[in-house]
């Protein structure tokens, strides 16, 4: 339980840190490099929550042994 509490704690973290750069770009005038900065953000967050399906199925495959 406590590795879905951190998860979710990176990802809001993560989620603010964008944000934050993101309107920093925006008032500066560099829209291009807010939106880069908003998609490395998803992308790294898309990341992190595969790696988490990933374990959920490798655990299922355990739990029923298909092989």
């Amino acid at each position: 339980m406590g590795t879905n509490v951190d998860l979710i704690f990176r990802i809001a973290i993560i989620g603010i840190l964008v944000s934050i750069i993101n309107r920093v770009l925006v008032s500066a005038g560099r829209e291009e490099q807010a939106m880069m900065t908003s998609l490395v953000g998803i992308i790294i967050v898309l990341m992190m929550v595969i790696e988490l399906v990933n374990s959920l199925f490798e655990t299922i495959k355990t739990m029923f042994m298909l092989y």
